[in-house]
């Protein structure tokens, strides 16, 4: 292995993934001019890919088209970190005001079938990504984060989540080594994959479906059963909004998701010493209790890919640039890779990347339909979104076919939150909340203890 501590052989490109596949640049039409249809979808991730699925399954007659401003799976689709998780995107005890108890735990079953789900469509559509459903690990690295993990423990059982296992030090080393690692949590609801394997086979399906994919095609404006383009308008009966962390963009939405970073690295592939070293054998995925927390997968050719947040808002909703990322988070990250696997500390970062994820000012995702407007939306996934789009898919399928179902019902459809803060309120609140959760990661691994009284603040604050 040779260490380069200048940077990673590649910055950006859209993310490794992507990369990987030779896919960073649109290959599709571009759409002008005026065009009708019956329902028009906004982004070409995978919301937007799972919404055209399962409706041009349900119904083949039905003329769709997916717009996208780039290249399918630009966004959070194309550089996520590969989680296929059932962890629910927003509060249970928010969700239950509105609905209550019944309808939350059925919200929580409905994202752990969903991981099978996609599984199954993947597996019958012929769709390879690398999928191997290890489950999730949680570990933690010190007594606060055990703490909290076993507090996490203990909230999972009261909402009726039993599957979820305590590990100690001993049962989580047999099967990986995280270095200072004290205790994990372990749940079966949860796969490793790679990212752009899925979102672009999945695009593929789509359009042998008769999905009309069209990219490099900006939308500038949704309007009640219209969709503006640059150059142009794509009149529709339904106009589903599938823009997540890109949706501030937008008219009028600007202040509706708050558009969060989050970066990732990529080592060079490692030895079979290495992998001797740290064990992983089950490829679960593995994060842990910090407040400014990492996640990570080991993937299909022997790397290690983690990531974190880095620079976590840019000022008024601003996005990267082709997921360029500052050397500073990429320091960062790969301080938490020789912290978490120092027998990895020694290799080669190969890429560097970041995107955006949508955090509505609750922390809970939504789908909703207005049949008066023909407008539908789904999103805010908080970084859950890899699952939550194909229960989003199938959910919006319902609402546009009509249909009262179990999904119709779940509590996340038609929830509504206030929209964040306007500038520079949202950017300082932003940037003095993870400097909190970081001065508090720093204070429990100094002094132990409990957890630090600056993250119980940060989290009244930011309204997780």
């Amino acid at each position: 292995m040779n260490p380069d501590a200048s940077g990673p052989r590649v910055n950006g490109r859209v993310s490794f993934w992507m990369d990987s596949l030779g896919r960073t640049t649109p290959t599709r039409r571009s759409l002008t001019g005026e065009h009708r249809v019956d329902v028009a979808i906004v982004g070409g991730g995978l919301t937007g890919l799972w919404t055209a699925y399962y409706l041009a399954k349900a119904d083949p007659s039905l003329r769709i088209a997916v717009l996208e401003k780039e290249m399918c799976g630009y966004g959070a689709s194309g550089r996520n970190g590969g989680w296929l998780t059932a962890a629910m995107a927003g509060s249970p005890e928010r969700y239950a005001r509105s609905r209550g108890r019944d309808a939350v735990v059925a919200l929580a079953d409905a994202m752990k079938a969903s991981v099978d789900e996609v599984i199954a469509v993947a597996q019958a559509e012929g769709i390879d990504a690398d999928l191997v459903k290890g489950g999730e690990l949680t570990v933690a690295c010190s007594p606060a984060q055990d703490e909290r993990l076993r507090a996490e423990h203990a909230y999972a059982q009261s909402w009726g989540d039993h599957d979820h296992q305590l590990l100690d030090a001993t049962q989580l080393s047999e099967r990986i080594r995280v270095a200072d690692a004290v205790s994990a949590l372990w749940t079966p609801h949860c796969a490793r994959l790679h990212p752009a394997k899925l979102v672009t086979g999945l695009a593929d399906v789509v359009e042998a479906l008769g999905v009309e994919i069209y990219e490099e095609t900006e939308v500038v404006a949704i309007e009640p059963r219209r969709a503006v383009l640059r150059d142009g308008r794509v009149d529709a009966t339904w106009v589903v909004r599938a823009t997540e962390g890109f949706t501030p963009r937008l008219p009028g939405l600007r202040r509706t998701w708050l558009p969060m970073n989050s970066a990732m690295v990529v080592t060079e592939p490692l030895s079979d010493a290495v992998w001797d070293a740290i064990g992983w054998d089950g490829y679960e995925t593995v994060g842990d209790m910090a407040h400014a927390y990492m996640y990570a997968q080991r993937t299909a050719d022997g790397r290690i890919a983690i990531g974190g947040r880095g620079v976590p808002y840019r000022y008024g909703s601003r996005t990267d640039h082709d997921g360029a990322t500052q050397q500073a988070t990429i320091d960062s990250l790969r301080a938490i890779l020789a912290q978490r696997f120092p027998q990895a500390a020694g290799a080669r970062l190969d890429h560097a990347w970041a995107g955006v994820l949508g955090v509505p000012r609750d922390w809970c995702a939504t789908v909703t339909l207005d049949r008066t407007t023909g407008l539908a939306a789904a999103g805010g996934y908080t970084g859950h979104g890899v699952t939550t789009t194909n229960l989003a898919g199938r959910t919006l399928r319902d609402l546009v076919l009509g249909e009262t179902t179990a999904l119709t019902a779940l509590p996340w459809v038609g929830h509504r939150t206030r929209k964040w803060e306007p500038e520079p309120l949202r950017w300082l609140g932003v940037q003095a909340m993870y400097a909190a959760y970081r001065a508090a990661d720093r204070r429990e691994d100094t002094r132990g203890g409990r957890t630090s009284w600056i993250a119980r603040v940060a989290d009244v604050v930011s309204g997780r």
